[in-house]
């Protein structure tokens, strides 16, 4: 299985230059945008017959779109421009040496018929389904076994119209998991940049804006789940679940699957989920999640700001975990980490499969209006380990729990931290303030060459 490797930035605003030929009386106009890689075959999706009137299907147009444009993977690739318009459509799926842009006036409208989505297989990696027991909807673009992938646009939309999905979910009514918005799997080189997510019935994708209502249910706003270099830069999310769940598969199924997270870095991201946290690390994390780096986070109205989650029977290690400079305001944790998730996929897990957390890094952090500063629970027997935070304020709400700090089965040390920490986190005196390390040397993500690219509209 090959690991996704994938750029989640915004590269800048794409711009419209157009001239009119008189004689031809034609108007041509030249989008430009940055990718990782530019194509040297171009369409438009009404040159398969779509209709963008937010009225009639256009899954068959896309379909045959990307399956004719496919005979370009190897002579220089090619593009799908979406003009602007409300584009209906149900799943389909992309191929290698490809982009897909979006106009900024194209709205890609997921399909409210059910009998469109695909029913398919669970994860490798999680064995069962998330809602159901069952398979699960294939999600509205999806790929497998890719490389060199660009989905961007000049702030385009992708709108799942999660509401149908949301409605089933809640009466219990689905017989499989609902879809993703947005998923890339076994694939290398993927960039998606400069759009807008919006409602999805969940969503699996690395990047951008991503709108969806505090209420909907489980909606995290990007999963990395078992990927090696990925970068997530300048994105705001509102989220009804996590606003970046990191993730490596779920119990004994993750941990065959024996594929972690690692070398991901998070830059500049602003989250509002009242719900949930800013980050979080889990719970399905069996494989393994290594070598996260974030900094730069703005969590507003947020249930916490980063979180690890797992429990007995999950295995796999949360380890070399990297967070600095985070802004908060209103939460109820900074900091939470629980031993104690115990949702399981079945009754087949290993009792005996205890998770190893070790090396969890916080510095330089300012938030106010807190509940509380920190619920640390580790695992009776298998505590968590080389816990640094250093340079913290947390200014606590009127209403703010008596006691700010809860920790059980944790072994760390703290300088520089107010409210004062609980004794498991001994102080190390003002002269250790810049302590817990933030890796300074770039991961290979950080050295991706980005390249101006064009298309001409006639």
């Amino acid at each position: 299985m090959r690991s996704i490797w994938v750029i989640l930035v915004v590269l800048g605003v794409a711009t419209l230059r157009g001239a009119e030929c008189r004689k031809a009386r034609r108007l041509e106009e030249t989008l430009e945008y940055y990718a990782i890689s530019c194509r040297a075959h171009s369409a438009s999706i009404t040159d398969f017959g779509g209709v963008g009137d937010g009225k009639t299907s256009n899954t068959k147009a896309f379909r045959e779109a990307i399956s004719q444009l496919s005979q370009y993977e190897s002579d220089g690739g090619s593009q799908l421009f979406v003009p602007p318009g409300q584009w209906l459509t149900g799943s389909f799926n992309l191929t290698s040496h490809f982009t897909l842009y979006l106009h900024k006036d194209a709205v890609l409208l997921a399909s409210q018929e059910i009998s469109e989505w695909a029913v398919i297989e669970p994860l490798p990696s999680y064995g069962h389904g998330r809602d159901a027991a069952g398979g699960r909807y294939i999600s509205l673009i999806f790929g497998t076994n890719l490389t060199d992938v660009v989905v961007t646009g000049d702030n385009g939309t992708i709108d799942g119209q999660g509401a149908l999905w949301w409605q089933q979910f809640h009466r219990k009514k689905l017989k499989y998991t609902r879809p993703y918005l947005f998923e890339i799997m076994h694939s290398d080189n993927i960039q998606i940049s400069n759009l807008t997510f919006l409602n999805s019935p969940n969503i699996i994708i690395q990047g951008i804006t991503i709108l969806a209502p505090v209420t909907s249910p489980n909606t995290d706003g990007i999963n990395p789940d078992s990927c090696t270099n990925t970068r997530i830069e300048d994105t705001y999310i509102v989220s009804g679940d996590d606003c970046i769940a990191v993730k490596s598969g779920w119990d004994e199924y993750g941990i065959s699957y024996g594929m972690p997270t690692k070398q991901l870095t998070i830059k500049r991201l602003t989250c509002i989920s009242p719900y949930s946290a800013a980050i979080a690390l889990g719970s399905e994390m069996s494989g393994g999640i290594e070598d996260v780096r974030a900094e730069d986070i703005t969590a507003i109205n947020t249930e916490s700001g980063v979180r690890i989650k797992t429990g007995v029977g999950r295995g796999g290690f949360v380890k070399d975990i990297y967070v600095k400079g985070m802004t908060l305001h209103t939460m109820k944790w900074v900091f939470w980490m629980t031993g104690n998730y115990g949702s399981h996929a079945d009754t087949h897990y290993d009792p005996n499969a205890l998770p190893v957390i070790q090396g969890i890094n916080y510095r330089d952090i300012i938030a106010d209006n807190v509940s509380m500063a920190a619920r640390l629970e580790g695992i009776s027997g298998d505590p968590f380990t080389g816990i640094c935070i250093s340079n913290a304020t947390i200014g606590l709400a009127k209403k703010a729990k008596k006691v700010p700090w809860t920790c059980t089965d944790v072994e760390g040390v703290t300088s520089g931290v107010v409210p004062q920490p609980c004794g498991s986190l001994p102080d190390q005196g003002p002269e250790k303030v810049g302590m817990c390390a933030f890796p300074t040397e770039n991961l290979s993500i950080d050295n991706v060459e980005i390249k101006r690219c064009s298309y001409r509209m006639i």
